[in-house]
């Protein structure tokens, strides 16, 4: 790897010499035994493929990585995507080459899965309180960093002891909950005697303040909204406590917060403290780690995204289930072949949107349909018996909610590109949950 790549080029691009066969169910039977760069060069189209079925749209992926690259640098703040959205080395790719510092990810696996294919820059954004996960990131190479979060005495502790007796020093950030959320110090004071813990530590470097404010609503009303930039203007305080005290113990800091649902708030409220070095303090960065932007979604994200909320230049959509009707046993009622194996569903359920004979075909707009519940392999689709006609073997269009929980469930996603009116597969994404 070239030590001035965000990713290793060579790891990522040796995905193309990787076979496809039955272990990759969006790869069709005829695909079996070939290679991702043989598969791609026979041009297959949507039409070879088979149901159940997760696309992704490269026009939306690009123009959706294209937007918030463009609105980070425009407002001077950093991009640490958080990973575990797709957990696609492809697209995180798509992300650092757009000028990303780093990426985000949740757990010690998904940290291997990152460093394996050359990640320089990594933020964990949870604890090490596993061992062997404190001692791995101990010792990644100098030219490496992984920044962690710490919420806890009994964190700094388990550090401690886990590195007693070595030279290693980890940088990490103080993170800040809140009650009812999920984890982080429940109040700046209490963050301010973690921070004081870790500046007593031999092993540990205090580099910044984290937060998550998702875990404060779910809505952009005035209720959640209010919730969420509260939460940010305690961040802010705690960070002007930290320099007070001078418990930092780096030259550069970074403050980070934000999903994909508010980060334009966490740069309204957050962004007056970056700074350049002066009278010997440190330089202040702002991160925001936001994941799903990439695929963007037809449910949560839709209705919750910033851009979507401000009606400027929104994300655009760029995942779809494609589903086979496989009964059709009563009036206004079709049985399909995908369900919670296949589809996300836990912010909400899959949405017909267009309908036809065949996969890959012409189709019609779906109108009144509902998928009412999903099983495990089947969604049950209500429609108005009266107006619209379905058979079995017909093929619906579905739009998604929710990409993080969307990818987990394949090992490849085929890429289409609208090419002289056919759906063409253009790439594979290579998944690694």
């Amino acid at each position: 790897m070239n030590t001035s790549e965000a990713i290793s080029a060579s790891a990522v691009a040796d995905l193309a010499d990787r076979r496809l066969d039955w272990r990759h169910k969006a790869v069709p039977a005829t695909g079996n035994g070939t290679t991702h760069a043989d598969f791609l060069a026979a041009r297959h189209t949507l039409a070879d493929l088979q149901t159940p079925l997760l696309t992704l749209d490269a026009n939306a992926l690009a123009s959706n990585a294209d937007r918030l690259a463009e609105w980070c640098a425009e407002h001077g703040v950093l991009l640490a995507p958080h990973g575990k959205t797709t957990m696609a080395p492809q697209l995180w790719a798509e992300q650092l080459t757009r000028g990303a510092w780093g990426i985000t990810l949740a757990n010690f696996a998904q940290l291997r899965v990152a460093r394996e294919f050359g990640v320089r820059n990594l933020q964990l954004a949870n604890s090490l309180t596993d061992p062997h996960a404190i001692q791995w990131v101990a010792g990644q190479p100098a030219d490496t960093t992984t920044l962690s979060w710490i919420d806890s005495l009994g964190t700094v502790d388990v550090i401690n002891r886990t590195l007693d007796g070595s030279d290693a020093v980890l940088d990490v950030l103080v993170e800040l909950g809140a009650h009812g959320g999920r984890t982080g110090a429940r109040g700046v004071d209490a963050a301010m005697e973690v921070a004081h813990a870790i500046s007593a530590s031999p092993n540990l470097r205090l580099a910044g303040v984290s937060g998550y404010e998702g875990s404060l609503a779910h809505t952009a009303d005035d209720a959640g909204l209010a919730a969420v930039r509260g939460y940010l203007a305690q961040m802010g305080l705690l960070h002007q406590r930290l320099l007070t005290e001078g418990l930092y113990g780096t030259d550069s800091v970074i403050l980070t917060a934000g999903g994909s649902a508010y980060f334009d708030d966490v740069v309204s409220v957050l962004s007056p403290y970056i700074s350049a070095d002066s009278e010997g303090g440190p330089t202040v960065d702002l991160m925001i780690r936001s994941g799903a932007y990439i695929i963007h979604d037809d449910g949560f994200y839709r209705g919750i995204s910033p851009f979507s909320r401000e009606g400027d230049q929104p994300f655009t959509a760029g995942m779809y289930g494609w589903a086979r009707v496989v009964s059709q046993t009563e009036p206004g009622l079709a049985i399909l072949d995908a369900g919670k194996r296949d589809l996300p569903f836990d912010e909400g359920l899959p949405e017909p949107q267009f309908i036809g004979p065949e996969l890959g075909g012409a189709m019609q707009p779906l109108v009144g349909a509902c998928i009412t519940s999903v099983n495990d392999q089947h969604s049950f689709m209500t429609f108005d018996a009266d107006t619209t006609t379905v058979s079995p073997g017909d093929v619906v269009r579905l739009g998604l909610s929710h990409p993080c929980t969307a990818f987990d469930k394949w090992t490849v996603i085929p890429v289409l590109a609208d090419t002289n009116g056919d759906q063409t597969v253009v790439d594979l994404i290579h998944t690694f949950f």
